[in-house]
């Protein structure tokens, strides 16, 4: 059976000027997997210091280091081929709690900016009439495109889903909290995905989210307008808290530089595979 692909190459370039000796967590590098094959990656810093590379919780390839005082730069990047579709799968069945892998479970909790435990009943208004499963997911992602604003710069800190909610606008990292805490106030598991998107305007780093049914994830995005391919992921977990692109630690520092670039290699029609 022959599948649209894209084979598309990212990068994502970061200045630092730094104080005082700064402790990093990066999490830069893609990884091969179910929906993403990566053919060759690239990870250059300026000054070149020590660096360790650890997985997390998450299955997530995170880089620590050091960084000196002075100016510290990193430049990554990785040609990948990736779906040139997303899938849908309308109705893909609601999976029973007690049929859930131990891995999923995680997802169905609240967490820090994702406090399902305050939409319960909102959740089931926005699905009321739906199947159990895809459509209940499918729903919520269609009620958060016509009601939430969608906002290309924002506040860099996040925010709550409740929070989201009330202000009813918010970054593409936003409208995902809001969407993985209604689909699991509906005891769907739901998690968060950081990464890069092909032909995102304005081109940044990206945020969306994944929802389990039927016995597998599938992506959901509230913040465009009709998801397609050309998604590449860097990292999961349950949350915006879970998924930084990076972490530092003592006095805060931020990019004085950041560029972030997503080209395919077919601008016209995704590759084919077999």
């Amino acid at each position: 059976m022959r599948k649209n692909v894209y084979k598309i190459v990212v990068s994502c370039d970061l200045s630092f000027d730094i104080f005082v000796s700064t402790p990093f967590i990066f999490m830069l590098r893609p990884q091969s997997g179910v929906h993403q094959w990566v053919c060759w990656d690239r990870y250059e810093l300026d000054p070149v210091v020590d660096m360790v590379e650890f997985t997390d919780d998450y299955g997530n390839l995170c880089q620590r280091l050091l960084a000196p005082e002075g100016k510290f730069s990193l430049s990554v990047g990785a040609e990948l081929i990736v779906p040139g579709s997303v899938d849908r799968e309308p109705g893909a069945p609601f999976v029973e709690i007690q049929n859930l892998p131990n891995e999923v479970l995680k997802y169905l909790l609240p967490s820090r900016y994702c406090d399902s435990e305050y939409f319960t009943h909102m959740a089931g208004e926005i699905t009321g009439g739906q199947s159990l499963g895809y459509e209940q997911a499918a729903a919520i992602e269609s009620w958060i495109r016509d009601s939430v604003r969608y906002e290309f710069c924002g506040n860099d800190d996040p925010v709550s889903a409740s929070e989201v909610n009330t202000r009813k606008s918010g970054v593409c990292r936003d409208l995902a909290h809001l969407g993985i805490a209604l689909c699991r106030a509906l005891c769907i598991p739901a998690r968060m995905v950081v990464g890069y998107l092909h032909g995102l305007v304005p081109m940044d780093l990206h945020a969306w989210y994944e929802v389990y049914v039927g016995d597998r994830w599938y992506t959901f995005d509230p913040s465009q307008k009709k998801p397609s391919g050309g998604y590449v992921v860097l990292g999961y977990g349950r949350d915006a808290a879970d998924v930084a692109v990076y972490n530092q630690f003592g006095p805060a520092v931020y990019p004085i530089e950041k560029r972030v670039s997503v080209t395919a290699k077919s601008e016209t029609e995704p590759y084919e595979r077999m």
